[in-house]
């Protein structure tokens, strides 16, 4: 089931409780050892626990991440988690990575489905493979409808089968829809001249609004990247939005800048490159992430929780 997936390997587990999540992961993750092929997991924490008290004393040749911490914000989870720890080996490579629960919300879960429906670019032409376990128990059809659109291969219950809906372009098409407009908020137009002071301007506006420091200083710098971005790649200027939500502030930053490569900000640039850095840490400082543009312009959304 897993060679026929070579040399790149990306199928959806569909299970439905612990037993079935286990007999899913579990055999994978021991094939993988045993082929002395590095091996992580990332999920949730209590699916972690599961794994790891079921891996017994194997459990400590295998990377165990927290997917709730790591890839709070799903833009991260490539940078941060898959690439992080592929690029530590040269070889092939076995990951278990859950980046859907039932936990997440309607304003992560778009952020989460472009992130599925990019790894396959991520990692095109590579021997290594990403399991991604989905609870079909808790997920609604919607859910995993999009799960065989950006997986080639759905393992369930009944079996493994390829999967006809398999679109990763058709889903990321579908899924870059206008950001939801901001209520009233505080705006700034900048330039090249306004630049300096933007940085703090937004520090001193989330402390306003509740978020404390070491966020605080993360926030800024995260709209210190993005307006810096604006003047150097999206025409020379933008406009800056800030607002406060639920326990969360967010920053916007429009310019007229166009995104030409999908993986902006999700791959992190070579050593030799100059320049690309910016959205990557963006992605790994920010609670959620959001991005819609159309050739000319750019809108990109960063969250905060409080």
């Amino acid at each position: 089931m897993v060679d026929a997936l070579r040399p790149f390997r990306h199928p959806a587990l569909f299970y439905r409780g612990d037993s079935e999540y286990l007999d899913g992961v579990v055999p994978f993750l021991l094939d993988g050892l045993g082929r002395g092929e590095p091996v992580a997991v990332a999920v949730p924490e209590r699916n972690l626990l599961l794994i790891e008290k079921a891996l017994e004393d194997r459990a400590n040749e295998v990377r165990l991440i927290d997917m709730e911490r790591a890839g709070r914000n799903p833009g991260a989870i490539l940078p941060s988690v898959l690439l992080a720890f592929a690029g530590e080996h040269a070889g092939p490579v076995r990951i278990v990575g859950e980046p859907i629960w039932a936990g997440r919300t309607d304003v992560e879960y778009p952020a989460c489905v472009e992130h599925e429906a990019l790894i396959n670019d991520a990692f095109a032409g590579r021997d290594l493979a990403v399991l991604c376990p989905y609870d079909i128990a808790t997920l609604p059809p919607e859910v995993l409808a999009d799960a065989e659109r950006t997986h080639p291969e759905v393992w369930g219950p009944a079996g493994p089968f390829l999967s006809a809906r398999f679109d990763p372009d058709g889903v990321r098409a579908d899924f870059a829809r206008p950001l939801e407009p901001p209520p009233s908020v505080v705006e700034r137009r900048f330039d090249l001249g306004q630049l300096g002071s933007l940085r703090g301007f937004a520090e001193i506006w989330a402390a306003r609004h509740g978020l404390s420091r070491p966020r605080r200083d993360d926030f800024a710098l995260a709209i210190a990247e993005l307006t810096t971005n604006s003047v150097l790649y999206g025409g020379g200027a933008g406009v800056l939005r800030l607002w406060a939500g639920p326990a969360e502030v967010i920053g916007e930053v429009t310019d007229h800048g166009t995104i030409a490569e999908p993986l902006a900000g999700r791959v992190p640039p070579s050593a030799t490159t100059l320049g690309g850095r910016g959205l990557v840490l963006v992605n790994r400082l920010a609670d959620l992430v959001r991005t819609y543009w159309v050739p000319g312009r750019t809108t990109t959304r960063v969250h905060f929780t409080c």
